[in-house]
């Protein structure tokens, strides 16, 4: 399979890869392989059998091939869409209510009542995107786990769930720290705490793919790994995308 770079050099899959390794290690998605995705990760290559890998991962895969398909891409893992899933770009922009609505319906229509889906669907009407942090906040949260009893519990698990930033402060062989905003419940609401520092892992045995990093560096972070460096420009583009999903979610709790 030919594969195409992003701006930092890496294809499509290594950086779907990147982002879907975490919750894979911990056997949340994706197929029981995640010793043979991170040797993909930390060698760096990229081919077929990534790419077997990658459209394995059923939450994710559907909302790249929306993304793609609004915005006339034939792969699904073209670095543009990966980005655009979970970081977000001008390509989520492309992506037509109507459209995510009919996505949204045949894959999880089933698994809710009526009223749940229609709360779902409601933030559509106020521009919600396939970005992961939409499907973190709304789609877990439609399961029932906010409201219910557990909903500390389900709060961290969507704070580690969701893409989220950090400041690095220090940096250690196979772990480092940086200065992170969890989210919380603040009268009933999502919001972004004050930034905490907390520990990450990059490499597991001697294996990673989080190098070239320096203290005061930010990182883009996933289940408490570190997924990637972010530049200015892709900052900014998460931070926003995120704040969008707060806020839409925000007007159904």
């Amino acid at each position: 399979m030919a594969t195409t770079e992003s701006s930092t050099g890496l294809s499509g899959l290594l950086l779907f890869g990147r982002y879907a390794y975490p919750p894979n290690r911990l056997g949340y998605c994706g197929a029981n392989e995640h010793e043979t995705l991170l040797d993909y990760l930390s060698i760096g290559r990229s081919d077929t059998g990534l790419a077997e890998l990658a459209r394995k991962f059923e939450g994710a895969y559907p909302y790249l091939r929306l993304i793609a398909r609004a915005n006339g891409i034939q792969d699904p893992f073209d670095p543009r869409v990966v980005e655009a899933y979970w970081i977000g770009n001008r390509l989520l922009e492309k992506v037509e209510s109507s459209l995510f609505y009919s996505s949204l319906k045949e894959r999880f229509r089933p698994r809710m009542t009526a009223r749940e889906f229609t709360w779902l669907t409601t933030t559509l009407e106020m521009g919600a995107k396939p970005h992961h942090n939409f499907h973190v906040f709304d789609i877990y949260r439609r399961a029932g786990l906010v409201r219910d009893g557990q909903a500390t519990i389900a709060l961290g698990r969507m704070d580690q769930c969701r893409i989220s930033w950090g400041r690095i402060v220090s940096i250690e062989e196979s772990e480092l720290v940086v200065e992170r905003a969890a989210l919380e419940l603040k009268n009933g609401k999502l919001a972004l705490g004050r930034r905490q520092p907390i520990r990450l892992t990059r490499r597991i045995g001697g294996r990673g793919y989080a190098e070239d990093l320096r203290p005061n560096d930010t990182v883009s972070i996933h289940w408490d790994w570190v997924c990637e460096r972010l530049s200015p420009d892709k900052l900014r583009r998460l931070v926003a995308n995120t704040r969008r999903a707060i806020s839409n979610t925000n007007t159904t709790l």
